[in-house]
């Protein structure tokens, strides 16, 4: 499967905008099916419909349905980032992002995403329109998933670095991301007595049906149906996040007995 082929295939709004310029360069000579003069669109350009979907450049008040192939070059880029926050990329990381996309991918596409992956870490992103263009087309459902992606690659080598901490919760404030919701996320990636509560999004002081109700709310909010739209890859982490939910619920009802 040729780059052009693989990119063009469920890509709709990261076509455009900061992200499509990213892609571009990343692509380089090998983006070839869609520089061969057969109408397909170069990354990055201005254009104001992809197979009848909007794009960024025209969308106004609706927000496209975000497809898979939107998630994966999202992913590329932010996970790009965050795994040279702390000034060096651990092979463990880079081992971890393979091993995602092939559990998410199957091997030819997480080859070919991986290839991609390795150009993008060599660009310097210009991390706040990149976010802003996300947040402003990506729902709320997908961009929580993004950012669980981006804390496995964080703990990857075991330790999270103060700087990738950092790097991650910068992210979240650009895409959206209330603090309740990023301390949630950053709960299931740390063990301490409070992070059952933190991942409900609650205190050791809330009373056994305060419990009941928040866990309700979370299992809804991060139920693999939320991000059915990117496809049967990507529900793959959304159960993950789901069964932490359900763990942090169980953990509590044994601690409090009821």
């Amino acid at each position: 499967m040729s780059f052009s082929k693989w990119i063009g295939a469920s890509i709709g709004w990261s076509f455009g905008g900061p992200i499509g310029a990213i892609i571009g360069l990343a692509l380089g000579s090998v983006i070839d099916a869609m520089a061969d003069g057969k109408g397909g669109p170069l990354l990055g350009e201005r254009q104001s419909t992809n197979k009848g979907r909007t794009t960024y450049r025209t969308q106004t008040r609706q927000r496209p349905q975000t497809q898979s192939g939107d998630f994966e070059v999202s992913l590329l880029v932010l996970a790009s980032v965050v795994i040279k926050a702390d000034g060096k990329q651990e092979q463990s990381e880079l081992d971890f992002v393979r091993q995602q996309f092939l559990n998410m991918y199957g091997k030819e596409r997480a080859n070919n995403a991986f290839k991609l992956f390795k150009n993008i870490s060599k660009q310097n992103v210009s991390l706040r329109p990149v976010c802003l263009q996300i947040r402003q087309m990506m729902d709320h459902a997908s961009r929580l998933q993004l950012m669980h992606f981006l804390f496995g690659i964080a703990k990857a080598d075991g330790n999270v670095t103060e700087a990738e901490v950092k790097q991650i919760y910068t992210i979240a404030g650009y895409l959206g991301i209330s603090s309740r919701d990023y301390e949630s996320i950053k709960a299931m990636f740390y063990n301490s007595s409070d992070n059952a509560y933190k991942v409900l999004e609650i205190t050791k002081s809330a009373s056994v049906d305060e419990i009941k109700k928040a866990y309700r709310k979370m299992a809804k909010k991060y139920h693999p149906d939320k991000v059915i739209h990117l496809g049967k890859e990507h529900q793959k982490g959304a159960e993950e996040k789901f069964r932490q939910v359900q763990a942090a619920y169980e953990q509590i009802q044994k601690e409090r007995g009821f």
